[in-house]
């Protein structure tokens, strides 16, 4: 999990607010929260809850796992993958037979994937181990 980087997210909210066109004391309503507690937020003094991003986030219609990323509650990859599913859940094209097995495959691809990486890494590492110990093992001329 990231530190909190609540200046960073105030300055972010801030700017998404002005973007949205609304007043402090307008999204403050919108998501159910006080002005001076939003006005403290945006400052940087408050660590919002999770529950207070997703408010705010529906409010200004952004997304709450964006807010969660700046706050420092969520990574970016855990964010791409919830967005993914997010999509996956909420497309009404597809019934919940085939949403569950679209997750498993989008699942079994990042297993895969990960398993990939990590050897892709060990195998490196081994590379970069046996070329240190032969650089190690030959005399030097002096």
């Amino acid at each position: 999990m990231a530190s909190l980087n609540v200046g960073n997210l105030g300055e972010y909210l801030r700017e998404q607010r002005r973007t949205a066109q609304l007043s402090l004391r307008q999204l403050a309503e919108a998501a159910g929260v006080s002005n001076p507690y939003l006005s403290q937020i945006e400052r940087g003094l408050r660590k919002p809850s999770a529950e207070v991003l997703q408010q705010v986030a529906k409010a200004l219609r952004i997304s709450a796992e964006t807010l969660y990323v700046r706050a420092g509650i969520l990574d970016e990859k855990e964010r791409d993958e919830l967005e993914t599913r997010a999509v996956i859940l909420a497309d009404p094209s597809i019934n919940e037979r085939q949403k569950q097995v679209l997750l498993q495959i989008y699942d079994s691809f990042r297993k895969e994937n990960a398993a990939e990486q990590a050897a892709e890494q060990a195998e490196r590492q081994a590379e970069q181990q046996a070329t240190q110990q032969a650089e190690q093992a030959q005399p030097t001329d002096a």
